[in-house]
């Protein structure tokens, strides 16, 4: 987060607290997320505006006291606040993903690159788009944000001196206010036409109206804090100040409080009111005699404010080693609040100690007196000389089996690739169905009456005679949880015709159906399993069980998924099953609860064992329903049997 000195952040008061409350939303949101504060993560955009605010602003004072400003010393000076953690993190946590192995690894090379590239928020929406993004965790997902303000603090400078041609101070400021409103919108764009939170999210060009909100506030008040008019320091102005300060500090809290969304409502209106609520709460905390900064400024807030960089870099990566050695999922998928109360103490055990061993020396000193420190450990003392080479070797192990981690990791999760597996099944048995004479109907299990009955001409009593389920008379329509598990399905119901894809709603079913009907493909039992992306849809259900008409079977098979969804998911599966005579529920949510191991990492797609219990679950459900038409069909033949016996007795008497 924004990375700066102790110095220039007493030179301008109330940013280390400001950078306190920020980094406590965003720490909040990730270790708790099952607590108040579901919006904390437009602390991210609180440091993107005192980024934005503070680089400016040290950029403009070096200008007025030089005349000049030096970018390789600005760029040297981030490089010894930022790389040193960065690099402990990088081949600390790749060396503990490793060693847990599984989904912590996936993609891991690549996340690397982004991470030393400072481009992590590009590489974050190439590698975790997509529908397994949400439940794989990102061992380093959280450096988004590092690679946005990196690539502000490499372009701005190279800008500044064009825009300072401009004479006018409030030019500056309008010009970088269209910048911001301009991303802002930019932002929305994206989400109204293609829906994609992520891209508009993780985007430089979307996510960089903090940055120039803050830079926007920078131009606006340099002169007034370099020589502050008289009116600034009158009380009543002092006083609201303060006032719309404090406000405006509440306003970030209620707002961190919100429950976010994947529209324009929070991408970006909430960011944006965020961003402007920051710019009051810094704007009234440098103003001249205010009490607010130093308000801010308090010892606890402060402590953490100079910590903020390293608690924002580790409290992630922490918590998703954590839950995958623990859980074997992602924090997406939950958190428990034990696991997050030690990702949080372990968090700020060592990013403390990296703040006064590590940063803290070489920000002071540089990387090259630094070095020099080192050297002389070597000849000082026994006790320095192996403390040092110990130090060495550490590093080396670790930065050898960081390479090999990013080596061996896989380019997809375990989620992902029990599907692919699911689809290359699929597309095998379409092959192989193209080459094979279509089943004739008189060989399925339902052309010969039922052994008993009267139509053989016995008198003997009927019994119930269920006939097993055939999977040439069944037609699955489901999700990529169906897709994961057609494998299993294929083998327990050989030629079963099954349509499943990724992200599919039930909103998709009607036409699946229809295409089915209409090709003459759709069988005597139709399953329905569309229930783990979202709400369903009772009007595409009834439209399904209409096509399917009086004389098919609907089997409904209900979801399971951590995705607060679900419980009215099943609830509405449940429901529309007990109005409609003759459908059953496939009981997935029940039958897997007990066996969580049997899925994937991300908690929702079956494995091999899993997708045996889909299958026998789904057969389960097909065969109830064949047992209750054997048994109407005993009830009609024993009522014949007793009239045919009747008569019988009669005609003996």
């Amino acid at each position: 987060m924004p990375p700066t000195s102790a110095a220039a952040s007493s030179r301008l008061a109330g940013l280390d607290g400001l950078r306190a409350v920020a980094v406590i939303l965003v720490i909040s949101y990730h270790l708790f997320p099952t607590w108040w504060l579901d919006g904390g993560f437009i602390g991210v955009d609180v440091f993107f505006v005192i980024s934005g605010f503070l680089i400016t602003t040290l950029l403009l004072r070096e200008r007025a006291r030089t005349g000049r400003i030096r970018l390789s010393m600005f760029w040297r000076r981030r490089a010894r606040r930022l790389l040193p953690a960065l690099v402990a993190l990088l081949i600390i946590c790749s060396s503990a993903a490793w060693i847990i192995g599984g989904d912590v690894l996936v993609r891991l090379g690549a996340q690397l690159i982004g991470a030393l590239t400072f481009s992590y928020n590009w590489i974050a929406i190439v590698i975790g788009q997509g529908y397994f993004g949400a439940s794989t965790p990102e061992l380093f997902q959280n450096l988004w944000s590092l690679g946005i303000e990196e690539q502000f603090y490499v372009l701005w400078p190279l800008l500044l001196p064009l825009v300072l041609r401009l004479r006018r101070p409030g030019a500056r400021v309008t010009l970088a206010g269209i910048a911001a409103a301009a991303s802002a919108t930019w932002m929305g764009v994206i989400v109204l036409t293609t829906g994609d939170a992520s891209r508009a999210y993780f985007g430089t060009d979307s996510h960089a109206f903090g940055l120039l909100a803050g830079v926007a506030l920078a131009f606006g008040m340099h002169r007034a804090l370099t020589k502050p008019p008289v009116w600034m320091q009158h009380l009543a102005v002092r006083i609201a100040v303060t006032v719309a300060g404090v406000a405006a500090l509440a306003g970030i809290v209620v707002l961190a409080l919100i429950h976010p969304t994947d529209t324009v409502m929070t991408f970006p209106l909430t960011l944006v009111a965020a961003v402007v609520g920051t710019v009051v709460v810094i704007a009234a905390s440098v103003w001249p005699r205010s009490p607010l900064g130093p308000s801010l400024d308090i010892l606890p807030l402060r402590w953490v404010g100079e910590r903020s960089y390293g608690l924002y870099l580790w409290h992630w990566p922490i918590v998703v080693l954590l839950v995958a050695a623990v859980e074997g999922t992602a924090p997406q998928v939950g958190v428990p609040v034990w696991i997050g109360i030690l990702a949080l103490v372990l968090t700020v055990v060592i990013s403390t100690i990296s703040y006064r061993y590590l940063e803290s020396p070489i920000r002071r000193r540089g990387f090259r007196a630094t070095a020099t420190v080192l050297g002389h450990l070597l000849v000082t003392s026994a006790r320095d000389r192996w403390a040092t080479v110990s130090v060495f070797l550490v590093a080396i192990a670790l930065s050898a089996v960081t390479v090999t981690a990013a080596l061996e990791a896989p380019t997809v999760s375990s989620g992902e690739a029990v599907v692919a597996e699911g689809q290359a099944a699929l597309d095998e048995a379409a092959a192989a169905a193209s080459t094979e004479p279509t089943p004739d109907a008189a060989s399925t299990p339902h052309a010969t009456p039922p052994p008993g009955s009267l139509a053989d001409g016995a008198k003997r009593r009927p019994a119930p005679s269920p006939a097993p389920v055939s999977g040439s008379e069944v037609t699955a329509v489901g999700d990529s949880v169906m897709l994961a598990a057609a494998p299993a399905l294929l083998d327990a119901l050989p030629g079963i015709r099954i349509d499943a894809a990724v992200s599919r709603s039930s909103w998709s079913g009607p036409g699946i159906v229809n295409g089915f009907a209409a090709s003459g493909a759709l069988g005597e039992y139709l399953v329905i399993a569309l229930g783990t992306n979202g709400s369903i849809s009772w009007d595409a259900y009834e439209q399904m069980a209409a096509i399917a008409g009086p004389d098919r079977r609907l089997v409904l098979v209900n979801a399971y998924a951590p995705r607060d969804w679900i419980p009215g998911v099943n609830a509405d599966i449940d429901a529309f099953a007990a109005s409609h005579p003759g459908t059953v529920v496939a009981d997935w949510s029940g039958a897997i609860a007990e066996h969580l191991d049997y899925l994937a990492g991300d908690r929702v797609h079956p494995g091999p064992t899993g997708g045996a219990l889909y299958a026998s679950t789904v057969s389960a459900a097909l065969n109830r329903i064949e047992y209750a038409r054997a048994i109407e069909a005993y009830l009609d033949e024993a009522y014949a049997w007793r009239l045919a016996h009747r008569d019988d007795a009669r005609i003996a008497q």
